[in-house]
């Protein structure tokens, strides 16, 4: 009776609106840490709005389940889901979209299937599939997210762009390129082709799944473009190993006004490493230091990198050592790559080491660096020592491309029954890059029948990888066995294979150089093969070569003259004496132009640097940074 009265109604209405007043007061609170990044502080405050006696509400518990979430507190977001029972809120719609993503982010898939199975009322709301497609996506969990997206069209749920955003990811690959154009003719069809997250989206996909040419078509005929669409395509260019593309749209993007951001330069950085476009890359580094992007880790990463696969291991170490912020796994991996690559192992090693007194812990891709270096510097014990340490000391599981490493350190030392022994005893597959680092050993030490036990098992694996079928051929000719050279033509000849032509480039006052084999194109070409036939000529009145006349053969019909040694001309015509010259070759430089370069760097006094398909070459005073085994 009392509590019918009306003075006490209004007290209970007073009451609720407080409660309500406070419960909103936490919302924003939840609200503005969670919008911050600030998830610890976000679920302690939740605690303390349970410990104050006030009651979550639908609006209170999306933000701490995105907090669970992101931090990946599977345990946190369970108790919550128990307390979202408690509270009646199971039905509300935020409620359930964020209670999937929680599961679905924290990898707990099933228990998201089983709140959305669970819920008759999440299986009509298109808000609720996006959520459960998305986490499938996330979790790579193809079929399920084709499956969901099925029942959801047949049972008349509405498909709208977020869908679309959450769908389209789970294209990963080539072999999900057809379901990818599908659902590319479905945004068509539900008019949502225009929408530009949606247009993005699609681009990526045609670029992770290899359709490189249809993504650029898309990509011009976009309508509107972002600067997420021009990263999209850039970045798709880089991962597809189309350097020169990237840099053409790079400037292409700078001629229609659009600013780059750290992740288009990481992109173009990336082409010019691959590249050697040193001018391309200094320009960029301007460009970074103008916007004030000097402390971003990626960029600086990059720009190690770029640095020293261009040659300039000098600038490389000093961005390492002095600028922009500080060190982490990445730029110790990077600089102590770049010295490898560089035949410097030495420095690589001692910087490995460092690296470790500095409290930073290796991963597989500083042993990599490491392992590399140790076998293009020769030393084979200091590579057998971290090999072993990978896993004893640091718990890491030697991969595929360890093993290649350690194969080629002892290939190198002449140990080669030792790297077949350790191919039979790895843990994992060999793949086509250990079995190569063999067979590249057995060049060297002229061992052929081990060379035909590694080519069998290589083309297994890459059986149109070119490369192998000449280095067997090589081996084949420096043992004068013209049998099984022609045994390998005719096998390239079967299958329809052809050798990559070689080319060579070198930089000059910002334009790039290119020459092929025998090039007679350039404008100096008369100049360039003069310049050679001089040099050759000194190099026979130096020794006794019995291939004279063969190459006097070459330089007067320029047939087989190869590329590196018109680039070095090109350089040598073109510079002052005493300045470096650098050419980047697509292909590993032949036994005859190595010999030729070293006599060359002596006869100049010049240091002639040339990167090939797998190192540098430092020629200089007549020898070679790699000792003569690369």
């Amino acid at each position: 009776m009392i509590r019918s009265h009306p003075l006490f109604r209004n007290a209970n209405k007073w009451l609720d609106l407080q409660n309500q007043a406070r419960t909103a007061s936490w919302n924003a609170r939840l609200r503005e840490l969670a919008r911050h990044r600030h998830f610890q502080e976000a679920l302690n405050l939740y605690c303390q709005m349970l410990a104050s006696g006030d009651s979550p509400n639908a609006f209170t518990f999306p933000f701490a389940f995105k907090s669970c979430a992101s931090m990946s507190q599977p345990l946190a977001g369970t108790q919550l889901h128990g307390h979202v029972i408690k509270t009646g809120c199971e039905l509300e719609p935020f409620v359930q979209t964020s209670l999937i993503s929680m599961y679905c982010k924290c990898s707990i898939v099933d228990s998201a299937r089983k709140v959305f199975d669970e819920n008759p009322h999440s299986r009509s709301l298109t808000v609720c599939h996006n959520a459960l497609i998305a986490g499938y996506s996330l979790n790579s969990r193809f079929s399920d997210a084709v499956l969901l997206f099925r029942k959801m069209r047949k049972e008349g749920v509405s498909v709208n762009a977020v869908t679309m955003l959450g769908l389209i990811p789970v294209c990963t690959g080539p072999i999900h390129l057809g379901f990818g154009t599908c659902l590319h003719g479905c945004g068509v069809r539900l008019g949502l082709d225009g929408d530009l997250s949606v247009g993005n989206c699609l681009l990526t996909m045609y670029v992770r799944c290899g359709s490189v040419d249809f993504g650029r078509k898309f990509f011009d005929g976009m309508p509107e473009k972002g600067l997420i669409t021009w990263n999209a395509m850039i970045s798709g260019y880089a991962q597809n190993g189309l350097a020169g593309q990237v840099l053409d749209l790079y400037r292409k993007m700078e001629f229609m006004g659009v600013v780059p951001d750290p992740v288009t330069l990481v992109s173009v950085l990336s082409s010019c490493a691959h590249l050697g476009a040193h001018t391309v890359g200094r320009e960029v580094e301007q460009r970074i230091i103008l916007r004030g992007f000097r402390l971003n880790p990626f960029l600086k990463n990059a720009l190690i990198n770029m640095y020293a696969r261009c040659g300039n291991l000098v600038k490389a170490r000093a961005i390492f050592d002095f600028d922009f912020g500080e060190k982490n796994i990445i730029s110790w991996t990077a600089i102590i790559g770049g010295y490898g690559m560089h035949g410097e192992g030495e420095v690589a090693v001692q910087l490995f080491d460092e690296m470790i007194s500095a409290g930073e812990r290796p991963d597989g891709a500083a042993f990599v660096s490491v392992l590399s270096a140790c076998s293009h510097a020769g030393l084979t014990e200091k590579g057998l020592h971290y090999f072993t340490a990978m896993e004893r000391d640091y718990g890491l599981q030697p991969g595929p491309e360890h093993y290649s490493c350690v194969v080629d350190l002892l290939g190198r030392a002449g140990r080669l029954e030792e790297a077949r022994k350790l191919i039979g005893s790895m843990t994992v597959e060999p793949d086509g890059a250990v079995w190569g680092a063999l067979l590249g050993a057995c060049k060297i030490h002229r061992n052929v029948e081990l060379a035909e036990l590694a080519f069998e098992k290589v083309i297994e694996l890459e059986p149109t990888n070119i490369g192998y079928y000449v280095l067997l051929s090589n081996i084949y000719s420096d043992a004068e066995n013209m049998e099984g050279v022609m045994r390998v033509r005719l096998m390239m000849r079967d299958r329809k294979l052809k050798k990559e032509p070689g080319y060579s480039y070198v930089e000059y006052q910002g334009r790039i150089h290119l020459f092929l084999v025998g090039d007679r194109t350039h404008p100096q070409a008369q100049e360039l093969y003069r310049t050679l036939a001089v040099l050759d000529d000194i190099i026979n009145r130096r020794r006794n070569d019995k291939d004279q006349e063969r190459r006097n053969e070459e330089l007067m019909t320029g047939i087989g003259v190869h590329s590196e040694k018109l680039a070095i001309a090109f350089g040598l015509i073109n510079t002052i004496p005493g300045t470096e010259i650098t050419v980047i070759k697509n292909l590993r430089v032949c036994g005859d132009c190595h010999l030729f370069l070293k006599l060359v760097s002596e006869i100049v006094d010049r240091q002639l640097v040339v990167r090939d398909a797998t190192r540098f070459h430092h020629f200089k005073n007549g020898a070679c940074s790699c000792k003569d085994y690369w």
